[in-house]
């Protein structure tokens, strides 16, 4: 959370400051990717704030639907949609298609 108040704040002190302060200020794509949990009003409100300035504040919540097999499965869930906020792909599959047999490695970790 110091991070996210920082960039709203523009306190370029350190490079990933500065370098989302120059993506915001060029208007590009800027995803922040907020682990932080309960939130509370201070929170909200940076994150509401650098929203409108046009970041996208994306939680990375855990997604079941798609049955993961493995811990692998869950982490490449969760990786593949932040990349999709830049337009890249990775291989796996995506909503409605069929989920790979036995997960992403020998070495997952079965849920």
């Amino acid at each position: 959370m110091k991070t996210l108040a920082a960039i709203r704040m523009g306190l370029s002190d350190n490079l990933i400051v500065r370098a989302a302060d120059v993506t915001l200020k060029e208007r590009r794509q800027l995803v922040l990717v907020v682990r932080e949990a309960p939130l509370h009003e201070l929170h909200l409100e940076n994150m509401h704030a650098l929203a409108r300035a046009g970041a996208v504040i994306f939680p990375p919540v855990l997604g079941f639907y798609h049955r993961p097999r493995t811990l692998d499965d869950v982490i490449d869930h969760v990786v593949g949609r932040i990349l999709d906020q830049f337009g890249l792909s990775m291989p796996v599959p995506r909503w409605g298609e069929p989920a790979p047999q036995g997960g992403a490695s020998n070495e997952s970790t079965p849920l």
